[in-house]
């Protein structure tokens, strides 16, 4: 894949006009080649699962026409590159749900399963996290949900620029919670010790230190305060929707009625 700023991948990187016909199926096809019932969404397939399996650095195109058992210069037939592939791979795990219902019947309903999915879908394709999609090339599987997520949060009654900064928001804190998340389970990989483990060995040192006296609001917390039964996730998801609804209801409150 082709590398951005801190050698990650880098949505954009490739071809865009290319990169947008593949994507919109607005290009000339590919003349058939020497392996039947090879297709681009084939392609993009196989990308995405040796991507969720080993990573994204395991995508290159020598590796998927092995998978795909065919000769590295076929698949140049149907994408002009890994940059390209990129933006498809992106695209193709955006896909939602068809099934209007799942975003509920109010805008705070709609943001709260948007956080929810976009959480599972970082969980699911944790390449993702690795991916610089600051200048996505929009394709039919990211214009389809912000038609839905904007359709369904409209009603806030707020500016169409606030109301794709509210995803952006919500996208944002998703991302970061997704990130320690990796982290974490990267870090117990890494170093063999489970989260439990690790905080065991620092128990000792950290009890001396909360009997010092020096740290007294610290010592005088709960011994619940850092459980691992606490779901921070839903805690912040919640507060930044609760603050969305204030801004709501101050707008609908300060906007005077249409006689």
């Amino acid at each position: 894949m082709t590398s951005g700023s801190g050698g990650m991948d880098t949505s954009g990187s490739g071809d865009i006009v290319r990169t947008l016909h593949l994507l919109w199926d607005t290009g000339p096809r590919p003349s058939r080649g020497p392996k039947p019932g090879l297709t681009l969404d084939r392609i993009v397939e196989a990308a995405v699962r040796v991507a969720d399996a080993e990573g994204l650095e395991a995508v290159s195109m020598r590796r998927l026409s092995a998978e795909l058992g065919t000769g590295t210069m076929t698949l140049y037939r149907y994408v002009p590159g890994k940059g390209e592939l990129l933006d498809l791979m992106l695209d193709r795990v955006q896909r939602t749900d068809d099934d209007p219902s799942v975003y509920g019947d109010d805008w705070r309903s709609a943001l709260e399963a948007l956080g929810r999915e976009n959480l599972a879908l970082y969980q699911r394709h944790p390449w993702l996290l690795k991916a610089n999609q600051s200048r996505p090339v929009l394709g039919p599987g990211a214009v389809e949900g912000m038609e839905k997520v904007i359709s369904r949060i409209k009603p806030m009654g707020l500016s169409d620029p606030e109301l794709v900064s509210a995803v952006v928001m919500i996208d944002s804190y998703v991302t970061g919670a997704a990130r320690t998340q990796l982290y974490a389970q990267e870090a117990e990989r890494t170093t063999g010790l489970t989260d439990t483990e690790f905080w065991a060995a620092q128990y000792p040192v950290l009890e001396k230190a909360m009997a010092s006296g020096r740290y007294p609001v610290m010592a005088a917390l709960s011994e619940d305060s850092f459980s691992a039964d606490f779901d921070h996730f839903e805690f912040g998801l919640q507060r930044i929707l609760d603050g969305l609804a204030a801004l709501v209801t101050h707008r609908r409150e300060s906007t005077p009625e249409t006689p």
